[in-house]
C-alpha cells in the first residue's frame, strides 16, 4: 500500500551497512530523504547516487539526512555502490522488509518504459556504472520519500520505471519550503 503527504512515516530500526544501528526515529527533529533503490549493480541507481553525492553539502546546509535503501546483500552494496565512498548511510534490505513497509513496488511496464530513455542508460554506462549480479526483483521501481522533522511525509515519489526518482529540483523545492 503506497504512502501519501501527511501521512505519519513508518517506523523502522535496522543497521546500515558499516553496521551502524539505524532507528528512524532517532532522526526525529530532522528532514529525511529516504530513497528506495533495486539492485547494487543497477547501472541507473548508482548514476542516481553520484548525483545525492554531488549534492550532499547543498542537503547538508539545508538540514537533511539522507538514508538509501537497496535490495541487494551488504557483500554486493560494499561491491558496487560502496565504491562510491558515499556520506550517507546506505541499508542492505534483501528480505525487502522496508520495501513492503513504504509500498514500494515492482512492475514490468517499469522496466519496458526505461527502455525508451537509452539516455540515462549512456550517461550510466558513460561514468562506468556497469549491470554485475542482479538480486530481488528486477522490475523493482525506485521510491524516494522526504520525512519532515516531526516524522509526516513531506513528499512521496514513487518512480514511474527501472530509473526514475524524485528530481533533484523537486527536493530542493520541498527544502526551501519547510525551512
Amino acid at each position: 500500500m503506497r504512502l501519501i503527504e501527511g501521512q505519519k512515516s513508518k517506523a523502522f530500526s535496522t543497521s546500515d551497512i558499516l553496521e551502524n544501528e539505524i532507528i528512524l526515529e532517532n532522526f526525529k527533529g530532522k528532514k529525511i530523504l529516504l530513497s528506495f533503490y533495486r539492485y547494487a549493480s543497477c547501472p541507473l541507481c548508482n548514476l542516481r547516487v553520484s548525483e545525492l553525492i554531488g549534492q550532499d553539502t547543498y542537503f547538508k546546509e539545508k538540514g537533511l539526512v539522507l538514508l538509501a535503501i537497496f535490495q541487494s546483500p551488504k557483500d554486493r552494496i560494499l561491491e558496487y555502490v560502496g565504491k562510491q565512498n558515499t556520506p550517507f548511510p546506505i541499508i542492505a534490505d534483501p528480505e525487502q522488509r522496508l520495501y513492503k513497509l513504504y509500498g514500494v513496488e515492482v512492475s514490468g511496464l517499469g522496466l519496458i518504459r526505461a527502455l525508451f530513455k537509452p539516455g540515462k542508460f549512456k550517461e550510466a554506462l558513460n561514468k562506468g556504472f556497469h549491470t554485475g549480479t542482479m538480486e530481488g526483483p528486477k522490475t523493482r521501481i525506485p521510491a524516494d520519500f522526504i520525512i519532515g522533522e516531526n516524522g509526516i511525509i513531506l513528499k512521496a515519489y514513487y518512480g514511474k520505471d527501472i530509473g526514475d526518482h524524485m528530481p533533484i529540483e523537486m527536493i530542493e523545492e520541498v527544502l526551501d519550503k519547510v525551512k
